[in-house]
């Protein structure tokens, strides 16, 4: 899966790219429709320790899945935007199993009444 980071008021540097992508490949295993993903990391100019900004942005087939968080370090908004990435994906795949499924269900209904 390709994914853009884009570093906003700093430069990333290259193990922190490593790991987003490394995180972002993981998200393979619950989805593999995944198009593409942009990540954008942010530093935020307050006085909280907190200003670190991480914001995913997945395109699956059927739409858009997206998740912020904000933490301490880029690492750690990371890991949490991606595990709110997994559970969006697994409710996603639900949903998209349930529509195709209730179309074959009409799909056979109306094959029988034909008969």
């Amino acid at each position: 899966m390709k994914i853009g980071v884009q570093s906003i008021h700093f430069s990333a540097d290259s193990k922190l790219l490593d790991f987003i992508q490394k995180k972002a490949n993981k998200l393979d295993q619950f989805f593999d429709q995944i198009i593409s993903g942009e990540v954008y990391l942010k530093l935020e100019n307050v006085e909280d320790e907190a200003n670190k900004i991480s914001e995913i942005k997945l395109i699956v087939p059927g739409g858009t899945l997206f998740a912020k968080e904000q933490c301490k370090s880029f690492e750690e908004a990371t890991d949490l935007a991606i595990e709110s990435l997994r559970k969006q994906i697994t409710k996603h795949k639900e949903k998209t199993r349930k529509k195709i499924s209730e179309q074959k269900a009409v799909l056979i209904d109306s094959e029988i009444s034909d008969y």
